[in-house]
């Protein structure tokens, strides 16, 4: 966080200063969890279900911190305000725009937003400091907490935007004012919460309204809801899509090829969606002002920097696994599914497929979905892991031809049981968290970490 005073911060965030004088410097890091570094930073304490942070105050001054931002005064010196999360909020944005020299990115979309906010962090780090750190710090706590990691010597501070309802993305928006504005996708990833793909594409793109007339939108050309977004910016808007990726190909570790603007790119991460994925990451780099060819070349580079996001690793068995356990929604489960049968091309294949989350109307449909393209795929054994998401078998059930295994478990540890890996196999385990990475580590040869 930039240098400033607890008064201040009291001030800022409509707080009141206690234990404390109000020249009192903050100097360092905001964090939460008083076991991270705080020399000169802010605790922030939070009443969890579980564990109460207001107990670690004490603990927190006496590693450094400069002071306590909670609900409550600790006896120790801070700030106490009623609501800890829009005192972040507040005090992000009082940062934020003491940061002239400082370009803000906004991201969304339905899916790929963390490995495409990985690249663009990449990308944007070869023209100037670039915080973009790993996960999904995508929400009203996340967003704020990741823009305060800016100080005076941050150019570029990319931020993944997730939404649950309409007004969400306006809110983390008007937290951290993006300059540059993607939206990468509009499927059926949350329409649970939504009710249709239209009103997932109102929310997201509350990103591009909020950019300013001398911001960039970055839009997805072949997402037709997410192209109509054009009409809803003051900002110049870049198309990316696949019409900018020539001849694109895949080898056999599913690692895809292109030309970009008579550019070669070859990239290094797994799967021939990374393709869209990467295209966005270079339209933003080229609107922060890298060359092309500075850019197709950077793309070679770029490795997923957040965990059980494709990670693919090899056993000394000669065993492939596919973890890609963070999340799932049917169209990343559908490319996943594509990456399982170009590597496994030759090899027994077996996907374990667990729940699909917020899917609402859809669930039954969208399982069924993978089901089938597993099948077609030919994939030699299909496990579906709890009853949520038994429709995936009866979708490959509907495959005339298919000759794999259909195999149900009831949970994690039953997968586990399933597993009997071979030497050659290759294993996609696949599902929205439920712990269904369980199932990935199990078979994670020991000192090999996600």
């Amino acid at each position: 966080m930039i240098r400033t005073t607890l008064g201040e911060i009291a001030e800022v965030v409509g707080g009141r200063l206690v234990n404390a004088g109000p020249e009192t410097v903050v100097d360092g890091p905001v964090e939460f969890d008083n076991r991270r570094p705080l020399a000169g930073g802010l605790f922030v304490a939070f009443d969890g279900e579980k564990v109460d942070g207001h107990e670690f105050a004490g603990a927190a001054i006496a590693s450094g911190a400069a002071g306590v931002l909670g609900a409550r005064d600790t006896g120790q010196p801070g700030v106490v305000v009623t609501d800890q999360i829009e005192a972040l909020a507040r005090l992000a944005r009082f940062s934020l725009d003491r940061l002239p020299d400082l370009t803000v990115v906004g991201l969304t979309g339905s899916s790929g937003k963390t490995t495409t906010k990985d690249y663009i962090g990449q990308l944007l780090s070869r023209l100037g400091e670039t915080i973009a750190p790993p996960g999904s710090l995508n929400n009203e706590l996340g967003h704020p907490y990741t823009a305060l990691k800016a100080t005076a010597s941050t150019r570029f501070l990319v931020l993944e935007m997730g939404a649950r309802q309409v007004g969400h993305i306006r809110h983390l928006a008007e937290i951290a004012p993006p300059r540059i504005g993607v939206v990468l996708n509009v499927g059926a990833a949350h329409i649970g919460k939504f009710g249709s793909k239209e009103q997932t594409a109102i929310a997201k793109g509350e990103l591009i309204e909020a950019l300013p007339a001398d911001g960039v939108a970055i839009l997805n050309a072949d997402d037709p809801l997410v192209a109509a977004m054009a009409v809803r910016t003051q900002a110049r808007v870049v198309f990316f899509g696949e019409a900018d990726a020539s001849d694109v190909r895949v080898d056999e570790r599913d690692h895809a090829s292109y030309t970009l603007a008579g550019h070669p790119v070859r990239l290094r991460v797994t799967g021939r969606h990374q393709v869209s994925n990467t295209l966005a990451a270079a339209a933003v780099a080229v609107a922060a002002g890298m060359p092309v060819a500075d850019a197709a070349a950077a793309l070679g580079e770029v490795t997923i920097k957040s965990e059980r996001r494709m990670d693919v690793f090899d056993r000394p068995d000669g065993v492939t696994v596919i973890d890609d356990t963070y999340n799932a929604n049917t169209s990343s489960t559908v490319a996943a599914l594509r990456s399982l049968a170009t590597l496994g091309a030759g090899r027994r294949t077996v996907a374990v497929l667990g729940y699909m989350a917020e899917l609402g109307d859809e669930e039954v449909a969208g399982h069924r979905e993978v089901g089938r393209l597993a099948a077609e795929l030919g994939v030699d054994r299909l496990i579906a892991v709890s009853e949520e998401a038994r429709p995936v078998l009866d979708g490959a059930a509907e495959v005339p031809g298919w000759t794999g295994s259909a195999e149900f478990a009831a949970d994690q540890r039953a997968a586990i049981a399933l597993l009997r890996p071979e030497p050659g196999d290759v294993f996609l385990v696949k599902a929205s968290r439920y712990r269904t990475w369980d199932v990935v580590d199990a078979l994670r040869p020991e000192g090999v970490r996600p």
